[in-house]
């Protein structure tokens, strides 16, 4: 059984959660509902939750901020949330999960499902990435966490050479010879290391742009990245590549 609390500054977004909650996912009992953070602050040490719905957008103290208020975190957090595209980049970039509102019962069951078995294992460092994300945007944060199938893998950056596309799946490939893969879409990653220097030359792959060691021309021409792989280049996307690599 999982216990659970709300924490939104909306009456009426709490009460349709609380219902969905109540209706469609049994193994959820919920234990309080705080319109603020400083109220749900209080609300998680006496009554240790082990999971955190937190809408991001609240008055006074946001969801970010209430977390940074915690000596300690020992509970699953789903943020929910309108429509804001850098929070949820940086939400998608610690591998956190969210719901947009208003909530639909599908994906509220998928987010609550993943929280049953997702270990917590590495959530301080999933809430470390995700701060340093939001509150440093214009530094490159350079530890991304991973989905794997076994759980989460941290990863610095630099150390992906390139990413290849595997249906619903990524094939990252690592400095070192190492290779993982990840759960998330070749679209996903790439959202992800957008603000790197990485680059989709392919509709299967994406480079890092620092391990190129050559460029051989072609109709498309192929790549020579720094592990000895060869990676194509699409005709569409030769001339991208070129701009960046005179650049």
């Amino acid at each position: 059984m999982i216990t659970a609390i709300i924490v939104d500054d909306e009456p009426y977004s709490c009460e349709s959660l609380a219902t969905l909650i109540e209706r469609y996912c049994s193994d959820v009992k919920l234990l309080d509902i705080c319109y603020s953070g400083a109220d749900a602050l209080k609300a998680i040490k006496e009554q240790a939750p082990t999971l955190l719905f937190l809408d991001i957008e609240m008055p006074g103290m946001n969801g970010f901020e209430m977390l940074q208020q915690l000596p300690s975190i020992n509970f699953s957090v789903i943020f929910t949330t309108s429509y804001d595209q850098y929070a949820i980049k940086a939400i998608k970039f610690s591998a956190l999960d969210y719901l947009l509102k208003p909530v639909d019962r599908e994906d509220l069951q998928a987010a609550v499902q993943k929280a049953m078995q997702s270990s917590k294992q590495f959530l301080p460092q999933q809430i470390e990435i995700l701060l340093q994300k939001l509150n440093h945007p214009i530094i490159a944060v350079n530890k991304i966490a991973i989905p794997t199938m076994e759980g989460l893998q941290m990863l610095f950056v630099e150390n992906i050479i390139s990413c290849s596309s595997d249906s619903n799946y990524t094939t990252l490939f690592l400095k070192n010879k190492q290779k993982i893969i990840a759960s998330r879409t070749l679209k996903e990653i790439e959202e992800m290391l957008e603000d790197y220097s990485f680059l989709r030359v392919h509709h299967s792959y994406l480079i890092n742009l620092n391990e190129i060691e050559k460029y051989i021309k072609g109709d498309g021409g192929y790549l020579i990245m720094s592990d000895g792989s060869n990676i194509d280049v699409s005709r569409s996307r030769k001339e991208m590549l070129m701009k960046k690599l005179q650049h």
